[in-house]
């Protein structure tokens, strides 16, 4: 947490589940799976955060745990000084194999407490090393803009990075759908992919809607690479 909180990043990221079988019952945890218990509660958490000045990404693996944490929010949203992120995969995407998020129910708790934020709405997705892992289909991403069409609130695209490049025409189409679309790049710790597919990303799409969320060292020679500071 005090890692996080004095690094360089914008924004902070917890991914959260319910510590309780019922929805409603339990308390908001930190924890990622397969990981289900955890000392970290999203209450303390927001404690913290909330003397920053960093943003904050909320993950959701699973609906249980989206009411009670935005009653949390609710609370102390007053007090937030920087941009709130609410994210869940509501839609299956390529290899994906995970549940998704039910994108409606997700989607009108999130909205009834916290009109404001932004929504991270992603695919579940996979990758497959020495294979060819295809990118997001047609299918996918006019889904999700059909999902997204009726919503007022600023939406973000997690896209993984490995997968994007194969996607092009698919994602640039979806954020032309909306100007209040983006996309945020992010890897998975095992994933194979370049640097060079990564500028080839940011010379593809407007470079002020798309955010990244990168592992190191390819954070820091992407950023050296475009000439930030490092």
């Amino acid at each position: 947490m005090k890692e996080a909180i004095q690094s360089g990043a914008h924004m902070v990221e917890a991914d959260i589940l319910l510590c309780g079988e019922e929805e409603g019952n339990g308390e908001p945890i930190m924890a990622h799976p397969p990981e289900t218990n955890s000392d970290n509660t999203l209450q303390a958490w927001l404690n913290e955060i909330v003397n920053t000045k960093k943003g904050i990404k909320l993950d959701f693996k699973s609906l249980a745990a989206v009411k009670p944490s935005m009653m949390l929010l609710e609370g102390i949203k007053l007090d937030l000084r920087r941009p709130v992120w609410i994210n869940a995969d509501i839609l299956p995407g390529p290899n994906g194999s995970n549940t998704v998020v039910d994108a409606k129910r997700f989607l009108n708790t999130v909205t009834s407490f916290c009109p404001d934020v932004t929504l991270s709405l992603g695919w579940t997705t996979g990758w497959q090393p020495q294979q060819c892992n295809k990118g997001y289909s047609w299918a996918m991403v006019k889904e999700m803009a059909q999902i997204c069409d009726t919503l007022t609130q600023p939406v973000t695209f997690p896209v993984r990075a490995a997968l994007v490049r194969q996607s092009k025409s698919e994602l640039l189409w979806l954020l032309q759908k909306s100007n209040r679309y983006s996309l945020t790049v992010w890897t998975g710790r095992h994933d194979e992919y370049s640097i060079e597919d990564l500028l080839y990303l940011r010379e593809s799409f407007d470079k002020s809607r798309v955010y990244y969320d990168i592992l190191e060292p390819q954070n820091s020679e992407f950023r050296k690479a475009i000439g930030i500071e490092v």
